[in-house]
Formats: structure tokens, sequence, C-alpha cells
């Protein structure tokens, strides 16, 4: 009860007022913007006031720069993954089950932090892992299909054409790697993780996470038709988060 009290105080209501008001404003100036399709804009207006009302600025910013990370890199060679069929549907733009494939995990994790005896730090560097893994496994599939040269299963080693879900290469696996990093590098830069060793766990943990997801691609979609790619997104950054936080607690991080 005490806790509910807390969270309905009117400075907390205010807060949120504040949230919701700022992220319609932004929303309805940034609907020109490539990057989302109509309803995909509605639904980070809603996830954009969920991360500011409670991880404040730093969240909001966090999720912000991993949408144009994410665009930027689409965007590389997009008109020759046109010509071979690999480019991202609707011109890159994402919608509504891209934002909650993406952000599901992270937006609950943030959502915990505003309760008062929340362990704030490790549910912060869970938030980080969700993202690091999801950039990493965007970087991974848009480098590897338009740059890799050798592309196989992840589960046989079979050769495959790119594209192909479970399929890796080394430029693709490299480039997850550089995305996991450069996420968690932002994570830290925006005080959401508390230090080098911390980076270092969320972007190995986002590179893992990235080639759990292809075994999943590779071993159960094609069996499971409702295993769609948004879930498959869902549990990676799930997987990543709660990877994350065990690894920390077991080596004393937070």
């Amino acid at each position: 009860m005490l806790e509910l009290l807390v969270l309905a105080s009117p400075e907390r209501l205010q807060h949120w007022f504040w949230a919701l008001l700022i992220n319609a404003v932004l929303i309805a100036a940034a609907q020109r913007l490539p990057l989302l399709t109509p309803a995909g804009w509605v639904q980070a207006g809603v996830l954009g006031t969920l991360l500011l009302g409670s991880l404040d600025w730093p969240g909001w910013w966090a999720v912000v720069l991993y949408l144009a990370l994410g665009s930027l890199v689409t965007r590389l060679g997009f008109r020759r993954k046109q010509q071979q069929g690999l480019a991202e549907a609707r011109g890159g733009r994402r919608g509504p089950e891209n934002v909650w494939g993406s952000a599901a995990t992270g937006a609950a994790l943030a959502l915990l932090t505003v309760l008062p005896t929340a362990p704030v730090a490790l549910l912060q560097l869970g938030f980080a892992a969700s993202f690091a893994a999801k950039l990493a496994d965007t970087f991974g599939s848009e480098i590897g299909k338009r740059w890799g040269r050798h592309t196989v299963l992840i589960t046989t080693l079979e050769p495959v054409p790119p594209g192909t879900e479970g399929a890796i290469s080394l430029e693709g696996t490299a480039a997850s790697l550089l995305g996991s990093g450069l996420m968690a590098a932002v994570m830290l830069w925006l005080g959401l993780l508390s230090d080098g060793a911390s980076w270092l766990l969320v972007t190995v943990v986002g590179l893992a996470a990235t080639l759990l997801e292809s075994w999943i691609g590779a071993a159960l979609q094609r069996r499971w038709p409702w295993l769609t790619n948004e879930l498959v997104n869902a549990i990676q950054t799930l997987l990543a988060a709660v990877l994350a936080m065990l690894l920390a607690q077991g080596l004393g991080l937070v």
C-alpha cells in the first residue's frame, strides 16, 4: 500500500504528465522522418513516455540513439539489398511490431525501477543489455546481408543464401560485436552503466544473445510458424537482460 501511495504522489503524477506531454509534442514533430510508420510513431510515443517517466532523460535518449543507429545501419547498402530482395520492408521504416519486439523487455525493466525497493542498478544493466543485444542483431543482420562473403547456418554450418533465418557470417558476427559494444558505450555515457566492467559484460552478453537468436531462428523458427521475427526479437532481448543480470550478480558488479 505504501508503495502505491509513493507512485501516486502528486509529484510523481506531475512527472508522468510532463513525460506524456513532451513525447506527444516530439512525436508530432518527428512524423516526417523516414524512420517509422505512422502507427510506429504512435507506439514510439508510448514507449518514450514510459522511459521518460521511469528512467528520465538517460533512458529516453538511450532508445532514441538506438533507433538512430539502427536506422543508419539499415540504410547502408540499401539499394543493393533491395536489388537482392534482402532489404527491410517499407523502405526500412519500423512499425509497432518492431518497436515492441525490440523494446518490450527494456520498457518492463524501466518501469520496475520506479518501485521504491527496486534494485535500480541491476535493472538498468538488464535494460542496457536488452538494447545492446538488439542493436547487435540489427548490425549483424544488415551488414551480414550486404557484405557477408560466406554465409552459413549456425546449427549445421551448411552454406545458405544471405538473409536465411539462422544464417551467420564472419562479417556479420563482427558487426554484431561492434553494434553491441557501441550500444553499451552509449549506455555507459548516459550513466545507465556504472563502469568499464559493466560495459564489457553487456557487450559480450549482447553478442551471445544475438548468436542465440540466430540458433532459435535456424532450429525453431522454421518449424513453428507462430514464432515470428518480432517474437524472436523479444525472446532475444529477454535472454540478454536475464543473462546480464545473473552474471552481474554472480561477478559482484552490482
